[in-house]
């Protein structure tokens, strides 16, 4: 329980209500002054509610207040005063006074007050980000921490990440670095070493992954001359190993901390960032081309729009429109997801996302209210991950669902059998439903029995908070006309307005018609945005310095003989993607994995789509971390408890529920898909 500091210039009153608190099992600390009151919370950290006399000689209550506030902004404070007025109360409110209590009061009101302030004091740690005290005292505990403070992972990281780089550097990889790309008509059946290389189409004949990593990137070498000067040479395939295996250390040391919470996740982004800069993998400015990325704008437009769809109540407008069947949670899952999930296959599924999981917060706040209850966590980790996952399971079913897609396209385009949009329908799209009915099933069993909540009509929900706001306002309509033309801009121009280009246009277009201010988009989850600016950052170091070729290469390596042609080697293409597009983003798991596995299925007389469109598939199995798709970072962000600002679905929650949808996803796409309706429908002749 927190340490209560009681803060009250009268003394017999002071040591009264101390001893009787104390009784009752509080703890508490008291003192006769604002003065004493800082000096004690700046001492001692676990004060985290004060009870404060409003009027005191010297430093008064408000002083006070504004004070401790300062020293500790989740101390939560109960204001006490024998000479209570409104105004009084006015200022104690606008101070951010939890509670407000006049003397004389009973004994057993404050203790309800002292109750009600520690479950806030709860929410306040969550809303600022600052770690739980962790109970105990023994080394294993400290080093276990608390979310954001993890001291153990932290120190498990670093070591890793120095393991990683300065340890020995694998001859394969600066083979791979040193190769030059074959000449035309020269590569075997197709297959060329280096041809996973995230450049390779722009490589020259005969030059090296790590001369062109240098050059692009304008990363000299320092060399000594014979005269004793210096002078610059290219880069040399052991300069560019070493900054692949910085990357390689990055992946890792961001995978664990983003799993584990180790620190908060943006301070993993500045580490990412410190790390490119500190080993030069990219100068300056080429970092910050790596950070500021198409996705990485476009998710923070698409939250700041969703909060102008959310403060106008349009969200609750659209919440009828797509939710009026889904009558109960089996309807919802079973029905509306799958159509959902369809419905992400052609338009962009982030976009789908980022309005759709508002009105499930919407939905959950209404729930909450009309059960009586404070929270219910499971049913909003049901609804958010659902939503996320289902989108994500949408991207095999066209070509047009990401930019993934056009990859896999591409490359066997440059084979000369790259499919039609038909095509690729006709072999993706049955994964689709089928996919999202499982997850559907998962979240029913074995996630709906955790809620509190566990029989809801969301349709009713839905229509009873849109009956409250009345009739469309003026702001409603603005917002879903530029709503609108967001969306038609996306479908119409994202080819050279790219995804984010179209969300900005609609942010200024609301700033101008005054329905969003600066200070709405300053309150969107940032931590979010930085997030995924350095999954983006990774994905370009690992791409760039050669590092994903090399992890591409080492798993083709340990293929046993049974993977290594046909459906087999479909499986294993699918197996390596779907881990790997979890730590990448999807598109750079594509162009890294895609060159290696299509010309491997080439030479091993396996169909070319076999491998290529599984390779494509599986890269939207992103499901285990926020950094997997904008999809997932989207309804991290958003699933917060609109009352109290709690994060109600974590990062453990991706991962717990994610490492089983990933499964899920593998055994669907291997029995349903590859041994399944396609040995059915078969592949056109080549």
């Amino acid at each position: 329980m927190a340490k209560i500091l009681l803060v009250d210039d009268e003394t017999r009153f002071r040591t009264s209500l101390a001893g009787r608190l104390r009784r009752r099992g509080f703890d508490i600390l008291d003192v006769d002054s604002g003065e004493e009151a800082i000096k004690a919370t700046r001492r001692d950290d676990a004060v985290e509610i004060a009870v404060i006399d409003l009027k005191m000689p010297g430093m008064d209550g408000i002083q006070t207040l504004r004070e401790l506030k300062a020293v500790r902004p989740t101390l939560q404070a109960i204001m006490l005063t024998g000479h209570g007025t409104m105004e009084s109360a006015k200022d104690a409110g606008r101070h951010d006074a939890f509670r407000y209590l006049e003397k004389p009061c009973d004994v057993e009101e404050v203790v309800q007050a002292l109750e009600a302030a520690t479950e806030e004091v709860g929410y306040a740690r969550a809303r600022h980000e600052i770690p739980r005290p962790v109970e105990g005292r023994s080394l294993w505990k400290r080093l276990i921490g608390s979310h954001n403070s993890r001291p153990g992972f932290i120190i498990l990281g670093l070591a890793i990440f120095a393991g990683v780089v300065y340890g020995p550097t694998p001859a394969r990889l600066v083979h791979l670095l040193s190769a030059p790309k074959s000449a035309p008509g020269a590569v075997t059946a197709g297959h060329d070493e280096i041809m996973g290389y995230a450049s390779y189409r722009e490589m020259t004949p005969g030059q090296t992954v790590a001369n062109y990593y240098g050059r692009k990137y304008k990363l000299e070498e320092t060399t000594a001359t014979p005269d004793g000067g210096t002078a610059k040479a290219a880069l040399s395939p052991e300069g560019a190993a070493f900054r692949a295996k910085v990357m390689l250390g990055v992946i890792l040391i961001g995978a664990l901390f983003w799993a584990s919470g180790a620190v908060p996740v943006a301070v993993t982004t500045f580490f990412v960032a410190l790390a490119l800069y500190l080993y030069d993998v990219f100068k300056p400015d080429q970092i910050a081309q790596a950070f500021a990325k198409d996705a990485v704008i476009f998710i923070f437009g698409v939250l700041a729009l969703a909060k102008a769809i959310t403060k106008t109540g349009l969200d609750r407008r659209i919440g009828l429109l797509l939710l009026g069947p889904a009558k109960n949670l089996p309807l919802l899952l079973l029905v509306f997801l799958p159509m959902f999930s369809v419905a992400c296959s052609f338009i962009s599924e982030h976009a789908l996302v980022a309005f759709t999981v508002p009105l499930f917060v919407m939905v959950y706040a209404s729930a909450i209210k009309t059960a009586g209850l404070k929270r219910d966590r499971m049913l909003m980790v049901m609804f958010a991950l659902a939503l996320a996952f289902a989108a994500n399971s949408g991207g095999p079913g066209s070509p047009a669902a990401g930019g993934r897609n056009a990859i896999m396209v591409g490359i066997l385009a440059d084979y000369g059998i790259a499919p039609t949009f038909g095509q690729w329908m006709q072999y993706g799209m049955p994964f689709v439903p089928v996919m999202s009915i499982v997850i559907g099933l998962y979240f029913l069993l074995f996630v709906r029995p955790k809620a509190l909540i566990k029989t809801l009509n969301v349709s009713a929900e839905v229509r009873r908070a849109a009956d409250k706001i009345g009739p469309m306002t003026r702001d409603e309509y603005v917002t879903a006309t530029i709503f609108g033309l967001v969306v038609l801009l996306w479908v119409t121009c994202s080819g050279w307005l790219g995804m984010g280009g179209p969300v900005l246009v609609g942010l200024v277009l609301l700033n101008v018609f005054r329905v969003l201010s600066w200070k709405d988009m300053q309150g969107i989850h940032w931590e979010v945005v930085l997030l995924y600016a350095g999954a983006c950052a990774i994905g370009s170091g690992l791409a760039a310095t050669g590092a994903a070729l090399y992890m591409a290469d080492a798993f083709v390596a340990l293929l046993p003989e049974f993977l290594s042609a046909g459906s087999g080697l479909a499986i294993a293409s699918s197996l390596f993607t779907g881990i790997t597009t979890n730590f990448m983003s999807d598109g750079a798991t594509v162009a890294a994995i895609g060159p290696v596995t299509v010309p491997m299925a080439t030479v091993a007389g396996t169909h070319p789509w076999m491998v290529g469109l599984t390779t494509a598939f599986a890269s939207s199995f992103a499901h285990m971390l926020i950094i997997g798709t904008p999809s997932n970072a989207l309804a991290y962000a958003m699933a917060k408890d609109p009352e109290t600002g709690e994060q109600l679905v974590t990062l453990g929650d991706f991962m717990k529920h994610g490492f089983v949808v990933l499964l899920l996803s593998f055994v669907v796409l291997w029995g349903w898909t590859i041994l399944g309706y396609w040995r059915w429908i078969g592949f056109p002749a080549v």
